[in-house]
């Protein structure tokens, strides 16, 4: 009866703990009382102005438009993005200083080319040679 007595131990105990749950799981919770009203002595709001109802204004060129309700009321947003001219891309030795690569420290200088940095450094090598910066600006020209 000895190498039993563990096993029947570690089945009561779970039998147990499994009767426990299913009990806490019957038992429903009180529902509350409903708030009572609060009695407001400050005057309504007074009436919010209303925009007119015109036809809506196009997005902007390049832009989008989203309409949505918002208080019951329909409401559009446009949005666009400015145009960037960042000019002349400049050349690769004033990039490089006069090296024979153009390091991503260095590629901060002209914004479009840090933003395409990555993508121009096609090994991965952590800097740009000279021929990978012409590839990259006659393709962004």
């Amino acid at each position: 009866m000895k190498p039993r007595t563990p096993l029947l131990a570690l089945v009561t105990a779970g039998s147990m703990m499994l009767a426990g749950s299913l009990l806490a799981q019957d038992q429903t919770m009180p529902t509350p009382p409903p708030p009572q009203p609060v009695q407001n002595t400050a005057p309504p709001p007074p009436p919010t102005q209303t925009m007119p109802t015109n036809a809506p204004t196009p997005p902007p060129p390049g832009g989008t438009q989203a309409q949505t309700n918002a208080g019951g009321q329909q409401v559009t947003i446009n949005s666009s993005v400015p145009p960037i001219n960042p000019g002349p891309a400049p050349s690769f030795e004033q990039l490089s200083g006069g090296t024979k690569y153009i390091t991503e420290s260095q590629a901060s200088a002209y914004p479009l080319l840090a933003n395409d940095f990555s993508y121009v450094d096609k090994g991965h090598t952590g800097h740009i040679t000279k021929a990978q910066y012409e590839a990259w600006v006659s393709h962004n020209q």
